[in-house]
């Protein structure tokens, strides 16, 4: 049961990264930046939620054990 719970988790929070990096790239484009920059405005996006998200997880590793 845990390991279906950690895997849905991850495909949850890699579902979110993509949203957010897409709305970056969308946003960039609607702000006139080119298609290089808008992919690297998504891209960094992109690695900033999953920092975040594996930042939060080691958080709460440490408190729970």
């Amino acid at each position: 049961m845990a390991v279906a719970v950690i895997l849905l988790t991850t495909t949850l929070v890699i579902v979110v990264a993509l949203l957010a990096a897409a709305g970056a790239g969308k946003l960039a484009r609607l702000d006139g930046a080119t298609y290089p920059a808008a992919l690297t405005r998504a891209a960094v996006t992109f690695t900033a939620v999953i920092t975040l998200a594996a930042t939060v997880a080691a958080a709460l590793a440490a408190l729970l054990t």
